[in-house]
């Protein structure tokens, strides 16, 4: 005879395990199932789900709940229990883990916290990880997985489906993922239930219709369920969160580069393939900047360490990108090199989308919606951009950033070198570098316009912000001879260029434009005349005097033809400026005074307080402090009334260094922190390096030579870099007395002896102003030295580099003041 306990048991069988045996117990206490529901604080239908079975596997509170409802003993409890994880075990599906990850993810600490909150604490139930191909989808939702694996109760399910080529797979590869046998959605919802997991859809780019349409289902089925789902493409469901994975950071400056992810990576990538880099991390951040931090660009540069060295590697990656293949054997084609990741989105878009994508390849650094709509061909509105430009953002192959009002948008480097492949098989790259170029000229020439007055600031920014599209036009107007496009262009940006420190770069555009422009015919004599003008003005700047002479002589000559006052008065005030330069004051006022006559013929208030301007700063060179002041007082006033920002600034610095002449240094030091906090408003670097240079003589005067010493040092930094070599001379001076006055004259002979080679060079004399420090200070190292000494640390500053003057003594002089900061 079977005992108690067996035939307890085979009549649990026979009642269908927990389902029948709660049903068993229900009948027992006389209980209807919504009697059980409302005893117990559960819903009828939650009962009846468990009794049928719909439902199983219950959690132990609702065991709880069902047992005190029910008033079971304690063996029946158990029992009750037994049987519920008895289904609790039979119902746990045989999920398909993640795989393992080959090496441990390097960085991705902001990543995992923003994702890993948003699955485990349910703030979203549908998660999609987008991004370009090779930014670390992949890798990021792996790990996204094992942080949340023990806030799914039933577990975390991986779902492949990059080898999926058809999208009627997409559902046999979930159910074997899951487990199960299922040949409809509807049959996967049902067997899934209130189970509380995680599914992970992988690569679903390619098959995001089929994707979507499951996961709506399964949302709706099941209200337990989370997905995560890592695709190039949104699904565009509702409730779904996007996170955008961004590229691993990228160092911020020269003395942090091990701080870069992107640089760690690529050296724990380049150490696997049996190279340590570790000593050459400015060429790893050379070649991790080039690639925008982009984790497989990443992986696969630095598996070419075992046959290059890292500036080969650089070098070749400044060229093209061609050499970023050659990934893992066992890797998809999409990921074994950066052509394949990008070709597998191109493959994606419609004909349409294709097109577009190869003709935005001319943009570089970016482009507005209003770019995109002049420049694209077969576009006719801007909201036919802004829909395809959206597609292709959504199929993360271009980026959009949001900044000061305006969306621009961009490609990364290695995407766009492949789109412009795409654009030369169209045979469509000439046409579409002409749009791009005619576009950009119209913008250059729109805003010369608004480079004075209130709205500089606003379209300095702009045209900054565009420059990479402006060298690419202007590119194109001088390798295709086009003689207009090029004039005009180089003449529109010559002031942007001063103003914004590209003295070197204009200088280039304007004298091969000019070149290009010969023999230019009579109706561009206008536009060869503000060339000229332009090109004198940024020799002028970087202290090519003879250069600027010849050019400005012949814009005053063009001008004058024309019968172009307001062209004419402006040659005359750059021509002022090189004989300000040059120590010849007179010739320099008379020239400033004749400018002047013409803007007040031409009413043109502007161009008067320019000419006050200049007319005070020739006074304080000469030592005229009272009529300077008057001068540029003047200036000053007329200046805030048009809105002149660059006036305004240089106003300000000059009669700051009026007062600290005159040795008001509390007025001075106000002025000229008015000066440079609108220099740097503007990003005027002009301004910004006068008004620290002047402020670093203030606090020498007041003896704080510390502060001094910071202050000029940033100054001869700025004019250095500028090319600016007659004020670079003046500060070399400042810095020799803040030395003498600390006790170094060795090195304050140093200094004076580079400063001595500079005028030399440039044949400007030391201003008259500036003449007695120098000669004080002159005085006082002579005084503090042997003059063979003397003659040593004089010749050695001579003979240094004006780029390396900052960097002490160089090797080999006999000196002791060889440290980075001798001061």
């Amino acid at each position: 005879m079977p005992s108690d306990g067996a035939r307890r048991g085979s009549d649990d069988a026979q009642e269908g395990g927990f389902g029948g045996l709660l049903r068993r117990h229900r009948r027992e206490a006389g209980l209807s199932q919504e009697g059980l529901a409302e005893l117990a604080g559960l819903s009828v239908d939650a009962i009846a789900a468990l009794e049928r079975g719909r439902r199983r596997a219950p959690r132990a509170h609702t065991l709880r709940l069902l047992a005190d409802a029910l008033r079971l003993a304690e063996p029946d409890r158990q029992r009750l229990t037994a049987a519920a994880r008895r289904e609790t075990d039979s119902a746990r599906l045989p999920l398909r883990r993640p795989p393992a990850p080959t090496s441990e993810v390097v960085g991705r600490g902001t990543e995992l916290t923003a994702t890993t909150r948003l699955l485990a604490q349910r703030i979203t139930r549908l998660l999609t990880l987008t991004g370009p191909g090779g930014v670390g989808k992949t890798r990021l939702m792996q790990a996204v997985m094992s942080e949340v694996a023990d806030s799914f109760p039933d577990g975390v399910c991986w779902v492949p489906l990059a080898p999926l080529t058809n999208p009627d797979s997409v559902l046999p590869t979930l159910a074997a993922s899951l487990g199960v046998q299922a040949q409809q959605v509807d049959e996967i919802a049902e067997q899934i239930g209130r189970s509380g997991m995680l599914l992970a859809f992988d690569n679903c780019s390619h098959m995001v219709a089929a994707v979507g349409s499951i996961c709506a289902t399964l949302l709706e089925r099941c209200p337990n369920l989370s997905i995560l789902v890592s695709s190039r493409e949104l699904l565009r469901l509702p409730g779904e969160s996007v996170y955008v994975v961004p590229s691993l950071s990228l160092p911020y400056d020269e003395d942090h580069l091990e701080a870069s992810e992107a640089v760690r990576l690529f050296v724990e990538r380049a150490i696997a393939r049996g190279y340590d880099p570790t000593g050459q991390l400015d060429q790893v951040a050379r070649v991790v900047r080039r690639l925008e931090g982009m984790p497989l660009a990443i992986e696969l540069a630095a598996a070419r360490t075992n046959v290059m060295t890292i500036e080969e590697l650089a070098g070749e990656l400044e060229v093209s990108f061609g050499i970023l293949a050659g990934g893992a054997r066992t890797a998809s084609p999409r990921q074994a090199s950066m052509y394949g990741a990008i070709e597998w989105s191109h493959a994606l878009l419609t004909p349409a989308e294709r097109e577009l994508f190869a003709q935005l390849s001319v943009f570089a650094g970016g482009w507005t919606l209003g770019a995109a709509t002049s420049v694209l061909s077969g576009v006719t509105s801007r909201v036919e951009a802004l829909d395809l430009i959206g597609r292709l953002a959504d199929k993360s192959l271009i980026k959009v950033v949001r900044r000061g009002g305006v969306a621009r948008y961009y490609m990364l480097a290695v995407i766009r070198e492949f789109a412009a492949d795409r654009l030369r098989s169209m045979g469509e790259t000439d046409a579409a570098a002409e749009r791009h170029a005619r576009y950009y000229l119209s913008l250059a020439e729109e805003a010369e316009g608004h480079l004075r007055g209130p709205e500089q600031g606003e379209w300095l920014d702009r045209l900054q912000v565009e420059l990479a599209n402006l060298r690419v036009a202007m590119a194109w107007s001088l390798r295709t001879n086009s003689v207009e496009a090029a004039l005009r262009l180089a003449g529109g940006l010559w002031l942007f260029c001063s103003l914004r420190g590209h003295y070197a770069e204009g200088s280039q555009w304007l004298e091969r434009a000019l070149q290009l422009g010969k023999s230019a015919p009579p109706e561009l004599a206008a536009a060869r005349a503000k060339a000229n003008l332009g090109a004198g003005t940024l020799a002028f700047l970087q202290c090519e005097y003879d250069t600027a002479t010849d050019r400005l002589q012949t814009a005053l000559t063009q001008y004058k033809e024309l019968g172009d006052k307001a062209g004419t008065a402006l040659v005359l005030q750059r021509l002022g400026g090189v004989a300000r330069e040059r120590g010849d004051y007179d010739a320099a006022e008379d020239l400033h005074c004749e400018s002047y006559d013409l803007f007040e013929s031409l009413g043109d208030r502007t161009g008067m307080a320019w000419a006050h301007n200049h007319l005070g700063f020739v006074a304080w060179l000469r030592g005229d402090l009272e009529i300077a002041a008057r001068r540029c007082r003047r200036a000053r006033d007329s200046f805030r009334v048009v809105g002149d920002g660059e006036g305004l600034a240089w106003s300000l610095i000059n009669l700051g260094a009026i007062a600290q002449y005159d040795g008001d240094l509390v007025e001075a030091e106000d002025l000229l922190q008015e000066s440079l906090a609108l220099s740097q408003r503007l990003g005027y670097r002009e301004g910004v390096a006068w008004s620290l240079n002047q402020l670093g003589i203030v606090e020498r005067r007041r003896g704080l030579t510390e502060r001094a010493v910071h202050l000029l040092d940033e100054s001869l930094a700025e004019h250095r870099d500028l090319g600016d070599r007659w004020r670079s001379a003046s500060v070399l001076e400042e810095l020799a007395a803040v030395a003498q006055q600390r006790g170094r004259s060795e090195y304050a002979a140093f200094l004076l002896g580079a400063a001595d080679e500079v005028r030399e060079v440039i044949q400007a004399p030391v201003p008259r102003i500036e003449q007695a420090d120098r000669e004080a200070t002159l005085a006082a190292v002579e005084a503090a030295i042997e003059r063979r000494t003397f003659r040593a640390a004089w010749s050695a500053g001579r003979a240094a580099p004006l780029a390396a003057v900052a960097d002490g003594y160089p090797p080999g002089t006999g000196s002791e003041d060889r440290t980075r900061d001798p001061l």
